[in-house]
């Protein structure tokens, strides 16, 4: 019986570890790996899971893991003195989040707070560093990780000068709907969350949703915007078509 019951543990061992390398494969800093490796990072990695609501990380935390995201989403934010909040971004799969501090060792620099259900594996910085010594071809994926995560963040600044709030709220919508080429695209997200990222009142933002919504190119329902026009959003955002 006890046989039978660790056959069985071992059997969810492998499975889980399949499913999370085949999860590091749609990755960027990891989809280059042999397919031997990402079985050993998969190993490696911890599966944590978060409710609606719990925080997987505070603001000068220690930066000690890299997570990446199995399913649900994530929000990132700081925190002002007064205690108001800036959404800087969420996180949903293949996402990743914490790279920062695991490279450098600093605090995080940023907190992360699960919006639903979520699970995620976390590779303890060690392991990373482990990783990166081994396999050198991975520091080029986290350049480019890097690079992205500094365009992103002057694109954000660009933005604040040179775009209306409409603007900044249309650009967001883009961002969050991501590669989606359906011809509708729910975004879990309420109009504070979105106020946050946009950086402008929900006021403003209510009003600037209320516009597209009569034009046509989104609706709400609830907690939910639905997207049905992206490129009109893309188009009133200033950025190209594709």
């Amino acid at each position: 019986m006890m046989w039978r019951m660790d056959g069985e543990q071992g059997r969810r061992a492998v499975s889980g570890t399949t499913e999370a390398s085949d999860l590091l494969a749609g990755v960027e800093m990891f989809a280059g790996l042999a397919p031997d490796v990402r079985t050993r990072v998969a190993a490696a990695a911890v599966p944590r899971t978060y409710r609606r609501g719990q925080l997987l990380f505070l603001e000068r935390d220690p930066g000690d893991s890299l997570l990446l995201v199995r399913r649900g989403a994530i929000s990132v934010f700081r925190t002002a003195t007064s205690g108001e909040r800036a959404l800087l971004s969420v996180v949903r799969p293949p996402g990743v989040l914490g790279e920062v501090s695991l490279l450098d060792g600093a605090p995080r620099s940023a907190s992360a707070e699960a919006l639903e259900e979520t699970a995620v594996l976390a590779l303890a910085r060690s392991a990373f560093l482990d990783l990166v010594r081994s396999q050198p071809p991975i520091l080029d994926a986290v350049m480019r990780s890097f690079g992205g995560l500094i365009r992103r963040l002057t694109d954000q600044t660009a933005d604040h000068v040179f775009l209306d709030l409409p603007g900044r709220v249309a650009k967001t919508l883009v961002r969050l709907a991501g590669d989606s080429r359906a011809p509708l695209v729910t975004i879990e997200l309420n109009q504070s969350q979105l106020a946050e990222m946009a950086g402008g009142s929900r006021q403003s933002v209510n009003q600037a949703l209320g516009t597209f919504a009569n034009r046509g190119w989104l609706h709400t329902e609830g907690r939910r915007i639905v997207v049905t026009d992206v490129a009109a959003l893309r188009r009133r955002a200033g950025m190209s078509d594709r």
